[in-house]
């Protein structure tokens, strides 16, 4: 009896992750520093690689740049980015403003991953009066003439990793000084828009100081014990 062979897809043909989709921006915003690329250009690729779903389709943006032909050691997570693993690939929650306004406030639980996608609208992340069930939180966001306004507590850490095409993207980093704090990663890209993260200060996480008063009560209890 004849067993149908199955094949492997072909390396252009598996679908693109966020990392992959950073290593070619990053080589996009060095090729229009150098000059190799107009702003125009740049600006259209840059919209190619946010809605390419491959690595082949990826793979065409940079085909024409010195950088895509260069051979390389291998990527090394960079100090700014979130431990491997901690960051599901799929988000936890999706916020979405086509032509309109979205708004996540107030008492409610943060997720690992969040998505926003803010297209010619507007969109809102306040993370003030969040629950934070884990230590580590990444913001994807995408903005086309569009803004996505993010709020964070003053005690957690904050970090920024993306960028603009003809657009701003402003992170105010927080160093917090609570080990057991929160760390919030605003990644992305604005194109023609804004992405904005900044600390609601007299905002703060309480649960933080719970867990450091359980921690030192719990060192306390054992030494006393002993």
């Amino acid at each position: 009896m004849d067993l149908q062979k199955q094949t492997a897809p072909a390396a252009s043909e598996l679908r693109a992750s966020d990392a992959e989709r950073d290593r070619i921006a990053d080589i996009l915003r060095d090729a229009l520093a150098e000059g190799r690329l107009t702003a125009d250009e740049h600006a259209e690729r840059v919209e190619g690689v946010l809605r390419a779903k491959t690595v082949g389709e990826l793979d065409v943006f940079i085909r024409d740049l010195p950088a895509a032909h260069r051979q390389g050691p291998g990527l090394s997570p960079a100090p700014h980015r979130p431990t491997v693993g901690a960051i599901p690939i799929d988000p936890d929650d999706n916020v979405v403003a086509i032509f309109s306004g979205a708004v996540r406030k107030g008492r409610w639980r943060a997720g690992r991953r969040i998505h926003a996608y803010a297209i010619f609208g507007s969109v809102e992340i306040d993370l003030s009066e969040a629950l934070f069930d884990h230590q580590q939180v990444m913001i994807k966001s995408f903005s086309v003439f569009g803004s996505v306004e993010i709020r964070v507590p003053e005690n957690v850490s904050l970090r920024g990793m993306g960028g603009g095409v003809l657009g701003s993207f402003e992170v105010d980093t927080l160093d917090s000084v609570e080990p057991e704090a929160p760390i919030v990663y605003v990644d992305g890209w604005a194109v023609l828009g804004s992405i904005e993260a900044r600390p609601r200060r007299g905002k703060v996480v309480a649960d933080i100081l719970d867990r450091v008063q359980r921690k030192v009560d719990k060192g306390l209890r054992k030494h006393l014990n002993h």
